[in-house]
């Protein structure tokens, strides 16, 4: 399908979607989550992953159907968390590491050489490969939910790496994966409008989807362009995975589960900074606070897009982000306990 359909069709096929899910009242927002404080106060369908979802059919054309299968295995999986079918966080990260394990073994997704010695010594067996990559596609999938808590924050992202992909116009015609980023590009800008201004959420599905996919696409591009620095691809995903490790390591230290949400992630209280520190109304302080961090984003990929092949540049550059993230996460969770005494 041309390009010219896609601008075309997904804002009609997002209104129709939020249209229906609105009259049938149902895949809404408001749940009751504590976590689901830093949206508005009132029902926003969850139609950003049903969007991704439809319009990937026409993308794929059914040429890869066993990829197109997980694909979609990845969305029920979300759209069931949505739907408050599958509330257990344990069973939805137990479904999450078996179908994702056994597409990494069907489609023999292994990394052989990240080059770090110690490593790569035991990637050179094929079933430590095997667990290393699940690993590596189940922290982007959960980190990419973890971070899609405001307006834009996690399809901002991913448009931004969409962008820079294509920027930098790696693939040529290799499975025409310059077409498929194009396509994915509209679809992400049209999300990314709705999104700022409260007409839909990517959602579980949405944020499952989204990760999956450009994790999914990364490991691919390093496997067949290994001259690229395996610290680039790193770098691209550094936030969700970072983010995830990080509130891992933050509620293990406070004896809290790991799956249970809570709001104190990074972008949380950027948020409540914003909106307390400057009276800022909730909308205004939420798309700020996403726009903040994906221009600092923007800004440190722009700079890794210069010499992608240059692993001590991509070193430094994830070295800076995660210490410019702990540095602001010390000062914003500061405020936000002085704030409450």
């Amino acid at each position: 399908m041309n390009l010219y359909y896609y601008i075309l069709l997904t804002p009609v096929l997002i209104l129709i979607i939020n249209f229906f899910l609105n009259k049938k009242k149902i895949l809404l927002s408001i749940t009751g989550d504590k976590h689901q404080l830093f949206v508005e106060k009132k029902s926003i369908p969850l139609s950003g992953g049903i969007v991704i979802a439809i319009l990937s059919i026409f993308i794929f054309n059914f040429k890869i159907e066993n990829y197109y299968f997980i694909f979609i295995i990845i969305f029920f999986i979300g759209l069931l968390s949505d739907a408050k079918i599958l509330k257990s966080a344990k069973k939805r990260f137990f479904f999450q590491i078996f179908f994702i394990f056994l597409f990494v073994v069907y489609y023999d997704l292994s990394i052989s050489n990240v080059r770090v010695f110690f490593l790569d010594y035991f990637l050179e067996n094929k079933i430590f490969s095997y667990f290393f990559v699940t690993f590596c596609l189940l922290i982007v999938v959960n980190g990419s939910n973890f971070i899609d808590g405001l307006n834009g924050l996690s399809l901002g992202y991913y448009t931004i790496i969409t962008g820079i992909l294509l920027y930098l116009n790696l693939y040529d015609n290799f499975l025409n994966l310059n077409i498929f980023l194009s396509i994915y590009l509209i679809i992400f800008v049209y999300l990314l409008l709705f999104n700022y201004f409260n007409k839909l959420y990517l959602g579980d599905s949405g944020s499952y989807l989204i990760g999956f996919s450009i994790a999914t696409l990364l490991i691919v591009t390093y496997n067949n362009f290994t001259n690229i620095s395996p610290f680039f691809v790193v770098l691209l995903l550094w936030y969700p995975c970072f983010e995830n490790l990080f509130s891992i390591i933050r509620k293990y230290k406070f004896n809290l589960s790991p799956l249970k949400a809570d709001n104190k992630h990074f972008h949380q209280l950027l948020f409540n900074y914003l909106k307390k520190k400057f009276n800022y109304s909730h909308l205004f302080a939420n798309n700020l606070s996403s726009i903040i961090i994906n221009i600092f984003n923007l800004g440190i990929f722009i700079v890794g897009s210069l010499n992608i092949f240059d692993s001590k540049l991509q070193i430094t550059l994830i070295f800076t982000c995660i210490i410019v993230y702990g540095y602001l996460y010390f000062r914003l969770f500061t405020f936000r306990f002085l704030s409450k005494n």
